[in-house]
């Protein structure tokens, strides 16, 4: 069987946030999943692989309302699930 949609290649950096130049949208048709420090995390906002971190979502709210994001670093891994 041919398969004619192959996944396109993780970015090194990716946002969810639609407002952020970092956003791929044809990324987002797949399932993602994000490895920080070998530990599987389901509430990352943003990421970079090559500089190691992570951006993830704190309860505060920023003036616009938009959630205050935490940056944690580590050795990070974006895959398919």
């Amino acid at each position: 069987m041919n398969d004619t949609t192959a996944q396109p290649t993780l970015p090194d950096r990716l946002s969810v946030n639609p407002r952020s130049p970092h956003h791929v949208a044809e990324i987002f048709e797949y399932e993602i999943g994000i490895k920080l420090n070998g530990k599987e995390r389901f509430d990352v906002e943003e990421y970079c692989i090559s500089e190691g971190w992570v951006k993830i979502p704190t309860k505060s709210l920023d003036r616009r309302g938009q959630p205050l994001t935490m940056t944690v670093k580590g050795t990070v891994e974006a895959f398919y699930r």
